[in-house]
């Protein structure tokens, strides 16, 4: 698998970074964009995945842009690959980094394993159920402490957030240590808690290549993520909304502090 995503993203993507013409990027929706890189990508690890694993079939983001369908496999039983081929494809588009090539193994609903390989570091962070998290070979794992809100520094994503649930959470955020509004790259965002580079990061529009994949690496790591109202993410899932952190207490910190008028509504 890391020779598999390694050779997509060398050979394919990284040829492609600040060497894009005009026409090689196109507008899926506004302010979502999509590349030659995207789009090649994804059917290089397409043929790849399903040679690795026959029987398996490929959940990718230009695939469920071209056939909203394609996502209920993730509904199904047996071998599912999750792929987003460039994570972060906004900055990968104006020639900045970071941009990450994700992939999630889900078998029969639950996640099984995860690649997120950050392709100008060239560095490879893994996953595998029950067997920790790893970047470059050294495990990591999250802080197990809990310093208090004011010294929590994560992200706070929340451009897509509705206007209502904007607003408490930015009036409240000053409780904590700091914020940004992140790096525009979940392929980065998630293996940051992990390696407490950031100990909590908040999102609202969550789709399953964006999020399953960082997910199993900070659940690995010994952090949490779950859906504002405390339930557990799942890769079949369509609810908005996720709050990650480092570990447990982390969590119901930030969540106290952003949310102490009282739970968000998440439909």
């Amino acid at each position: 698998m890391a020779e598999l995503v390694r050779e997509v993203a060398h050979t394919i993507v990284l040829p492609r970074f600040q060497h894009l013409s005009a026409a090689e990027v196109h507008q899926k929706s506004p302010g979502d964009l999509v590349t030659i890189a995207d789009q090649e990508s994804e059917k290089a690890l397409t043929r790849g995945l399903t040679a690795l694993l026959p029987g398996s079939v490929v959940v990718g983001e230009e695939a469920v842009a071209a056939d909203p369908t394609v996502r209920d496999r993730l509904s199904g039983d047996g071998a599912v690959w999750i792929v987003d081929p460039v994570d972060g494809t906004n900055n990968f588009a104006a020639g900045r980094t970071p941009f990450c090539v994700m992939v999630a193994l889900v078998r029969d609903g639950e996640t099984t394993a995860a690649w997120i390989l950050d392709v100008v570091a060239d560095r490879l962070t893994v996953a595998e159920s029950g067997s920790g998290a790893y970047r470059d070979g050294v495990r990591v794992k999250t802080r197990t402490d809990d310093p208090g809100a004011g010294a929590l520094h994560g992200v706070i994503a929340h451009k897509y957030f509705p206007d209502d649930l904007r607003q408490q959470v930015l009036s409240t955020a000053a409780g904590l240590g700091g914020f940004t509004t992140g790096r525009h790259c979940a392929g980065y965002e998630y293996p940051a808690v992990a390696t407490d580079e950031q100990q909590f990061a908040m999102f609202w529009r969550i789709l399953p290549w964006d999020h399953v994949p960082g997910a199993l690496i900070v659940r690995e790591s010994g952090g949490v993520v779950r859906h504002l109202d405390g339930s557990e993410h799942r890769p079949a899932g369509h609810q908005r909304g996720l709050l990650t952190a480092a570990n447990e207490d982390i969590w119901n910190t930030v969540h106290t502090t952003l949310f102490s008028s009282g739970p968000p509504a998440t439909s």
